[in-house]
């Protein structure tokens, strides 16, 4: 039999619902932080976008979204706000998944679905593709609707980690040319500051860089993001099909009219029909395989796209490694300005050995001389004068000579 303190904790840190018949039952322990799963989990406020420029925000679930576009969950983790993964172009069967720094979508071929945030470069996106969209422009008639998604999302990122350079270079650029006149521990906390900043920066635009450039060197990757051609091909080939179905089904119901036939005229009958149905699936994978191929040698558009905006992303990596080099090359300054400083302090300190040197001889001779004992040296006081001047002058010979002993070994400057 339980105990009571056990059966009550056991209550007290459950967690109780009702289904639809009204019995209650335990659900998971009260854990705080713990996720609880329920109906709704994985809904998310998404803005939809169509081809003309027509937006809408839908809350949507996971299985939904998965569903509707026909991609594995693990994609959908790179759109996750909770999160932080790197930047990512990936090219599906019927969609587009984009994860550029704050704009994580889904192109389709139909539609644009946006990761709902009050983020700047969120907001930006959708007002820019929706005015896109409503006015047709010369230079976007001959690029389909995923490109022009997708060009915009590259335009902004690009754009917003330029800003974010130019940003780093105003800010650091008065930092360092301080630091280079005078050295204080302010100025090199705050350029310890702007380094790591500036690590972080460049590590965000080289994987974009670097994603834009796997893009480039895989055709086959290029050609999986001609959403509307491989959709207009499906179109065709289900038209096809039904077609090819609504004849089979004329050519039975005509048979079946017809007055009866030998068992050896059915049989090649179906026959024939077998190798119809064998012939229009040949033809369909035909189709689709010539499809397939020219779609993949027909990458230019993409192809051109991408090129346009790996040159800016680079110009923006080339700007972060000039800024790099511009900090070690202060770096390397303050390094020379405080090793100058080091060897003066070493010279400083060798020329106050040497002459703490001279003078402990010149205090021996002295307290040699000092002592209470007698000698002749004593009747005479001019002769004690001739010692203090001959230990003088051999002092500041020894002197000399740590002098030019020193700066043959050049340890002091000539």
């Amino acid at each position: 039999m339980a105990q009571p303190g056990v059966t009550e904790s056991f209550l007290n840190s459950s967690r109780y619902y009702s289904d639809g018949n009204g019995n209650h039952n335990t659900r998971g322990f009260g854990f705080p932080g713990l996720k609880k799963r329920g109906h709704n989990l994985g809904t998310r406020s998404w803005i939809m976008i169509d081809p003309k420029g027509n937006s809408k925000v839908v809350e949507l679930d996971k299985i939904t979204v998965m569903r509707r576009c026909s991609l594995p969950s693990r994609d959908l983790r790179l759109l996750d706000p909770l999160f932080i993964y790197p930047s990512a172009i990936l090219g599906r069967d019927k969609a587009i998944v984009v994860s550029l720094e704050q704009i994580r979508c889904i192109i389709t071929a139909d539609e644009v679905i946006l990761k709902n945030s009050l983020d700047s470069s969120v907001l930006q996106y959708k007002s820019e593709l929706c005015k896109r969209l409503e006015t047709s422009n010369d230079q976007y008639d001959n690029l389909p609707f995923e490109f022009r998604a997708l060009e915009l999302a590259l335009e902004i990122t690009c754009m917003s980690l330029d800003s974010q350079v130019k940003e780093l270079e105003m800010e650091i650029h008065p930092v360092l040319d301080e630091l280079a006149s005078s050295i204080s521990t302010l100025n090199l906390e705050r350029v310890r500051r702007f380094k790591g900043q500036l690590l972080t920066l460049t590590q965000r635009v080289q994987k974009v860089c670097d994603e834009i450039e796997h893009l480039m060197d895989d055709d086959g990757d290029m050609a999986e993001m001609y959403l509307t051609e491989k959709k207009e091909k499906r179109d065709n080939l289900s038209n096809v099909g039904s077609s090819d179905q609504i004849n089979t089904s004329e050519n039975v119901k005509i048979v079946s009219r017809s007055e009866p036939v030998s068992p050896v005229g059915s049989y090649s009958g179906i026959s024939r029909l077998q190798r119809a149905f064998s012939s229009i699936c040949s033809s369909k994978h035909g189709s689709f395989l010539s499809s397939s191929t020219s779609g993949g040698e027909n990458i230019d558009q993409l192809e051109m796209l991408l090129e346009a905006y790996f040159v800016s992303i680079d110009n923006t990596l080339n700007k972060l490694l000039s800024l790099k080099e511009y900090i070690e090359d202060t770096e390397d300054l303050i390094n020379i300005k405080l090793a100058n400083v080091q060897n003066q302090l070493i010279q400083f300190e060798l020329l106050l050995t040497a002459a703490t040197f001279v003078a402990t001889i010149f205090a021996v001779v002295t307290a040699v001389f000092g002592m209470n004992f007698e000698d002749t040296v004593f009747d005479k006081p001019s002769t004690f004068n001739w010692v203090l001047i001959i230990t003088g002058v051999f002092c500041g010979m020894l002197y000399l000579a740590f002098l030019i002993y020193f700066r043959h070994k050049k340890v002091f400057p000539l």
